[in-house]
């Protein structure tokens, strides 16, 4: 399905499906503060740590979880968490990259392209969006922004909501 989104009279499209995620490993750094720019910092210092160790590959598919509502949790204590999808076996003695397990289930998936302007605009029209095509949000589980490497060539990441 494809939305045309407007924001300031500019047209943005989504491409938006249903999808069944696979549980998953993942290893990762998290930040707790403020939502913004500092996020992207960890998200580089992941980045930086996955080429040095040769973990980022072209197949490579990192992940971006804010798992606080900045609504309801105050700035300072919001926690966002910059991923590495990693194989089940996977280990490091690094102390600064956790591992941890990753559920799965059912998402509702936005393809954007990877900008700032496109990223913002997903996420402010598609609370709206799942509603209209009959899905409940599943709160139990955080939204993830999914950067596959081959999604990135392309420049589009995806937004992933979980849904019920």
């Amino acid at each position: 399905m494809l939305y045309i989104c407007r924001k300031n009279y500019k047209q943005i499209k989504m491409d938006t499906r249903t999808e069944t995620m696979h549980p998953c490993s993942i290893a990762y750094i998290r930040r707790t503060g403020a939502y913004g720019i500092e996020c992207k910092t960890v998200m580089e210092q992941l980045k930086s740590w996955a080429k040095q160790t040769n973990n980022l590959k072209d197949d490579s598919i990192i992940l971006g979880i804010a798992l606080d509502n900045p609504e309801v949790t105050i700035p300072e204590s919001c926690r966002y968490d910059a991923c590495l999808v990693v194989s089940n076996d996977f280990h490091t003695d690094d102390n600064d990259i956790l591992t941890r397990e990753l559920c799965g289930g059912k998402y509702c998936v936005f393809t954007v392209d990877h900008t700032t302007e496109s990223i913002q605009q997903a996420w402010s029209t598609m609370f709206t969006d799942i509603s209209t095509l009959g899905y409940t949000i599943d709160f139990s589980k955080p939204i993830i922004e999914r950067y596959a490497m081959k999604m990135i060539r392309k420049h589009l990441c995806e937004i992933c909501v979980p849904i019920r």
